[in-house]
């Protein structure tokens, strides 16, 4: 378990520095869309490498056919992350940011684990973790108010 928790914080450190290279890269290239649509495309090529490593089971293009309604708001979401990180952090800085997206991500994850959506098991939202999460929008009021 700690290996994964590991990871986790690894690609939460990594992904600090995603908003604040696209939007250098959206300076240099003069428009942040179309740093998106590069960032987006460099994802992608980076995926179709790793896949004959890390891909497992047969590749079939047919079920995608098959695949829940909402399997599509992941890509959405995605482009949402990078074209809106484009704009905002650039406004508001990389702390306040990540504050504001480690804050939405805590309710988001808070609210699937609580009803069980997309087939993730469901876990009762206690008080501990209520307290936690008012803790980390707290955090976030404290980060935005030392300015």
């Amino acid at each position: 378990m700690w290996v994964y928790l590991l990871a986790a914080a690894f690609i939460g450190f990594a992904f600090s520095f995603q908003p604040v290279i696209n939007a250098s890269m959206g300076a240099a290239l003069g428009s942040p869309m179309i740093a998106a649509v590069v960032s987006v495309v460099l994802t992608l090529l980076c995926l179709l490498l790793l896949l004959p490593v890390f891909g497992s089971g047969e590749v079939r293009l047919s079920s995608v056919s098959e695949l829940p309604w909402w399997s599509v708001i992941g890509g959405m979401i995605g482009v949402l992350i990078v074209a809106g990180s484009l704009s905002v952090a650039p406004v508001t800085g990389a702390a306040m940011f990540f504050v504001c997206v480690v804050a939405g991500q805590l309710f988001g994850a808070t609210i699937i684990d609580h009803f069980g959506l997309f087939g993730f098991a469901r876990q009762s939202l206690s008080f501990g973790k209520l307290a936690g999460l008012l803790l980390v929008l707290g955090g976030a009021l404290l980060v935005r108010l030392s300015d």
